[in-house]
């Protein structure tokens, strides 16, 4: 029998859409200097929208110094790194850009990675697969590309309920002191909001004798006072062992990194194939990030006027009893339960109010917490979120939805 894999694929894909889960992505191009506003390419042409679920927060991606620091760096170097960093791909930006990224976390050293999900998957998948007899500590609900690290590495594991420092510590004390352990976990949960007392979970780890790896990347750039994240925010960046961040959000740029000890940072460097084998970022993104690392270590203009819209937003959407969860962060999941609707609902918002919110459905979350996840920006004023909480109190009233109770 001859195997067709189109007719399987299309009845996964026909699966996926009759589930509502099937996923269409819009077609945006961001204007310079005009930022939440981008143009929304369809086949009647381009149409104005206001960007609601990006991850540059801060809007450094269209930050003046950070743009000049990219021009400057593609005329000065050309356009890419010519290779891996192991064969001619290593530049003078890359080692600028570590010694900068070591300084924001106060660690010895740092490595840059393509991005912060291959600086989690390769980091990851060393540790568990080159540490002999060891356990990784995963928080249950870690980043993707932590579990593919961890599960890539094929060393053991446990999963450890969410921020939850009892459990934790009973699943380490199932193991003798002869087992190598890890704990991986998240400050900021990047679809629910909510922030992981990394102190605590430290301590227990240090209790344990256990690395601790702390994926940061929906902190780094937003919390602390130099944009050290949540570990900074805390004064515990000390007790991490190893801090993982991106440059892909509050950066505004692309790239991901791992911060730690000499030995640490080099026992990952000399060993895991996601780095050795990748293309080395080009030098034009690795000096926009060093001017964007650098100016939010110093500035703190961004973080104040973001944290302004997102308080201002959650008051508005209070006030018209439209639910969200409440968290202590900076992302606003608006809860819609039901993932045909949850479609619905950012479609209409896009057709009728020119406001793009990506639909989050599963996999991303769970089947039935289903939303809209919504990220105020430092560039969004008090009008654009006016405008936004009157379209969404119109579409809860129109689609018959429940209202959160005051």
């Amino acid at each position: 029998m001859i195997h067709s894999f189109d007719t399987y694929f299309r009845d996964q894909l026909k699966a996926l859409k009759d589930e509502g889960n099937y996923r269409i992505f819009a077609e945006i191009e961001r204007y310079r200097g005009r930022f939440p506003k981008a143009g929304n390419h369809t086949e009647d042409g381009v149409r104005d929208v206001s960007v609601w679920c990006s991850n540059d927060y801060l809007g450094m991606g269209q930050n003046a110094e950070v743009i000049k620091a990219m021009c400057d760096a593609a005329w000065q170097s050309g356009a890419g790194a010519g290779g891996t960093r192991n064969i001619s791909g290593t530049t003078h930006y890359h080692e600028l850009l570590e010694q900068e990224i070591a300084d924001l976390h106060n660690k010895e050293t740092a490595l840059l990675f393509t991005s912060g999900y291959v600086a989690n998957w390769a980091s990851l998948s060393t540790l568990g697969s080159r540490v002999p007899n060891v356990v990784i500590f995963s928080d249950e609900k870690n980043h993707a590309s932590m579990i593919e690290g961890i599960r890539h590495s094929r060393c053991r594991k446990e999963i450890w309920q969410r921020n939850s420092v009892e459990d934790l510590d009973r699943k380490l004390s199932k193991y003798d002191s002869s087992t190598m352990k890890i704990v991986a976990f998240e400050s900021i949960h990047s679809m629910d909001g909510d922030i992981a007392p990394v102190g605590d979970i430290c301590e227990v780890a240090r209790k344990h004798n256990a690395l601790t790896y702390l994926d940061e990347v929906h902190a780094v750039g937003l919390y602390g006072p130099r944009g050290g994240g949540i570990a900074e925010r805390d004064g515990v960046m000390d007790q991490v062992t190893i801090i993982q961040g991106t440059l892909g959000k509050a950066y505004g740029l692309i790239g991901g990194y791992i911060a730690g000890s000499f030995e640490t940072i080099d026992f990952i460097r000399s060993f895991a194939s996601g780095f050795i084998f990748t293309t080395a970022l080009p030098p034009s993104i690795l000096a926009g990030a060093l001017a964007s690392v650098r100016h939010l270590k110093a500035s703190h203009v961004e973080r104040a006027r973001q944290a302004n819209m997102v308080n201002l937003l959650r008051t508005r959407l209070d006030q018209e009893g439209v639910p969200h969860i409440d968290n202590p962060g900076h992302i606003v999941p608006v809860m819609i339960k039901d993932p045909e609707k949850c479609k619905m609902i950012a479609d209409l918002l896009m057709e009728d109010f020119g406001i793009y919110v990506q639909p989050i459905n599963y996999p991303t979350v769970p089947k039935g917490t289903e939303r809209l996840r919504i990220t105020p920006s430092a560039l969004h004023s008090a009008g654009d979120v006016d405008y936004l909480v009157k379209a969404l109190t119109v579409l809860w009233s129109q689609c018959a939805l429940s209202r959160a109770v005051a």
